[in-house]
């Protein structure tokens, strides 16, 4: 797993804290989560079938379309 490096302002850290306290929560969960809705949010799959099946949307609309004019 990669690791990267965030910073945040005192506020944010103590109410990040503060929340993973009250969630019983590490902050690694809280991250975890965060992100998974941020990537849900913005239609961005994360699993490799969700991906595969993110991409036929397209084919499968254009064939359904094409079947229609017929």
């Amino acid at each position: 797993m990669p690791n990267k490096r965030v910073s945040f302002d005192e506020r944010s850290w103590q109410a990040l804290k503060g929340l993973g306290r009250d969630a019983m929560k590490d902050f690694q969960e809280l991250a975890d989560e965060a992100f998974r809705d941020f990537l849900r949010k913005h239609n961005q799959p994360m699993a490799l079938k969700a991906q595969l099946r993110e991409s036929l949307k397209p084919v499968r609309a254009a064939a359904a379309s094409e079947a229609a004019e017929r």
